[in-house]
């Protein structure tokens, strides 16, 4: 192998035939996928070895590439490593270092190629002037522009030439590289080499540990599929003395169960007890990836099975990819039977105070989901339904959250209706979904609904979800659809029903004009004793200034005044805005005399009045009424407009 190790690499001599040696005899395209671009011209040998450097020549070079290197002018640097190089000779070694950390740390392929070139002809030549440190950073910057080939073809070159580093210098390098393009394979041969090397050479730093071990073994397993290969990592990772972990074990179950060889996977079984390891989801999920890639159905079902007799606390919660593998390559099959009777045999093994997410029916089916296939997933609990079989809470859950996200809000409410049908109880975060998306797409029957069978299932906590109605409700305008809803709810103690619900309700009708509807909702907040505020009053006010209904402000001044005299506040911040609303609606409608004893009442307060607003509101309205007029018909009105006048300073 050693022989072979750098065949992408052309074979270059450095005899002392007199050649003109050139650095871009390593860059080859088919090491570097991208195109070059800015590519140097290629440089032959036209004349003999030209004469070495003097020592100045040789010291103005490396002061030049130091220069150059400090100030970041990598072409120049360039040139000047290259005058070095021709003639046989190298500049110190954390001068070189440098070099090719410099031209490493650039994310262009060009540099890169330089990076690499400089490092194989250092090591083809004189490798004890490279640093460790330097050959990582390489690397490094290899895996960041994803040049795979090159990286290998480095580590190939380390060997050849008896470059030995540390193995984690460059190991996880080239095992995230090799993932990343789906190639284990190409790490498994590198892998190998090594470890040879180490244990021939008896080298500790060049020893892999597990996970490296473990990607070796994945290559052979679930990539080559060859126990061969896979036995020969056991076994290197024995002479190591690399002790296996519960990953490991599930590599060799995947690759025996997708080979069908029954009795090696007891045998892993019985090892793994051996080793210690109790916890074997990671090793029967394993399995059952094999078993389905070979489309061992019945070693797919016992396996999960006898996972949950095998379970210390039978609570498996298998990954979403397991899952995801049986119900692709069962529903490809047709075979919605064989998963239904899969969920039902589990639910007897499974305790009855399983979390609804640990559970099989809800990986299977949640699985379904995920892959847009919630139809499927239907079809499989009417399955269930005719082999009669009970149907689990982790069954319909799934399926519910899917009917959420399409907005199938309809048939989530059926749903919903059945599950309580048969004595099954959703959690509230369940609830608060199905709602919120009801709402959202303005189903509002179907929020209805299940907030009643939320009420009836005696859930605990339903201010979430009330609040949810109530804002959307409100957003979506429907004042009636608001009172509705709280008339039926507002007698429940779980469910803190407030004056400002009331008052959401009253704004939203006096807004739109409603004002019947208003006041019936104002009775009814008072018929319920909630006591109205001035956010209640400020809102019933401005629904009847704009309907120009000054008359009903008038009443409800002389209720605000009840109130506030004689400690019977109860909750009204007689503040700014309340008596501006009621200056201007009572201005407005002629109520001089209810006018001034805002005013006093105001003054009492010490509330600022800006009589400006006022004094324009009784121009625009009553500029023609006249003092005289009215003093023979209602002398206290006189005497309420005059003062009024006084007060505004229209008199002046």
């Amino acid at each position: 192998m050693a022989k072979n190790v750098l065949s992408l690499l052309p074979r270059r001599s450095f005899s002392s035939i007199p050649e003109t040696p050139t650095l871009y005899s390593f860059l080859q395209p088919s090491l570097f996928a991208l195109k070059r671009t800015n590519q140097e011209p290629q440089s032959h040998p036209t004349s003999p070895q030209p004469h070495s450097l003097t020592q100045d020549q040789l010291s103005t070079l490396e002061t030049t590439l130091h220069k150059s290197l400090i100030t970041s002018d990598t072409d120049e640097a360039w040139k000047s490593f290259k005058a070095i190089t021709t003639h046989q000779t190298f500049p110190p070694k954390p001068l070189t270092n440098s070099l090719i950390t410099h031209l490493s740390s650039h994310t262009d392929i060009h540099n890169l190629k330089r990076a690499f070139t400089s490092a194989v002809y250092i090591m083809e030549k004189n490798p004890m002037m490279l640093a460790f440190e330097t050959v990582g950073s390489l690397l490094c910057s290899m895996k960041c522009a994803n040049t795979a080939a090159p990286a290998f073809a480095l580590v190939k070159c380390m060997f050849k030439n008896r470059f030995f580093i540390p193995f984690a210098t460059w190991g996880d390098v080239l095992v995230e590289i090799s993932r990343k393009n789906g190639n284990l394979v190409a790490f498994l041969r590198v892998f190998e080499e090594n470890c040879r090397i180490c244990l021939d050479e008896k080298i500790e730093f060049m020893k892999p540990d597990v996970e490296a071990c473990n990607a070796a073994l994945e290559g052979c397993c679930c990539e080559l599929e060859s126990v061969s290969d896979a036995e020969r990592v056991v076994e290197i990772m024995s002479n190591l003395g690399v002790r296996p972990n519960e990953s490991s074990f599930g590599f060799l179950g995947y690759l025996y169960a997708v080979k069908g060889l029954q009795d090696k996977i007891n045998e892993l079984k019985v090892l793994i007890g051996g080793f210690g390891y109790s916890k074997n989801q990671g090793f029967y999920s394993n399995l059952i990836s094999g078993y389905v890639k070979s489309g061992n159905f019945a070693s797919v079902e016992s396996t999960i099975l006898s996972s949950l007799n095998d379970g210390n606390d039978k609570d498996w919660n298998f990954g979403e990819e397991t899952f995801s593998g049986v119900v692709k390559e069962y529903l490809h099959r047709g075979n919605i039977k064989g998963l239904a009777n899969l969920i039902i045999e589990a639910q007897k093994l499974e305790p009855s105070d399983i979390k609804v997410g640990k559970s099989i029916g809800y990986g299977i089916i949640n699985a379904c989901v995920c892959n847009g296939l919630s139809d499927k997933a239907h079809s499989i609990l009417d399955e269930m339904n005719v082999l009669g079989g009970s149907v689990g809470l982790g069954v319909y859950v799934p399926i519910l959250k899917a009917y959420c996200k399409e907005n199938r809000t309809a048939e989530a409410t059926l749903l919903v209706m059945e599950i309580s049908g048969s004595g099954l109880r959703l959690d509230v975060e369940t609830y608060d979904a199905l709602i919120e998306a009801s709402m959202s797409s303005q189903d509002f029957q179907s929020a209805f609904s299940m907030f009643r069978d939320m009420r009836e299932a005696r859930v605990s906590d339903l201010k979430g979800s009330y609040l949810t109605i109530m804002t959307g409700l409100m957003e979506n305008h429907r004042p009636e659809l608001m009172a509705a809803f709280l008339d039926e709810v507002v007698e429940d103690p779980r469910i803190e029903v407030g004056v400002h619900d009331w008052n959401s309700i009253i704004h939203a009708f006096c807004k739109a004009g409603r004002l019947e509807d208003a006041r019936r909702t104002f009775r009814r907040m008072i018929f319920l004793q909630f006591e109205p505020n001035d956010q209640t009053y400020l809102s019933m006010i401005n629904g009847y200034v704009l309907a120009g209904k000054y008359f009903s402000v008038l009443m409800l001044w002389n209720e605000v005044k009840r109130k506030l005299s004689a400690d019977e506040q109860k909750g009204i911040k007689f503040g700014h805005n309340l008596v501006d609303a009621f200056l201007y609606a009572l201005v407005k409608g002629g109520f001089f005399d209810a006018v001034m004893q805002v005013v006093e009442k105001s003054s009492e307060k010490k509330i600022f009045v800006d009589k400006w607003r006022y004094k324009q509101a009784f121009m625009e309205t009553h500029k023609k009424l006249k003092v005289a007029k009215l003093r023979k018909r209602n002398f206290r009105k006189m005497e309420a407009l005059i003062a009024f006048k006084n007060w505004a300073g229209l008199n002046t």
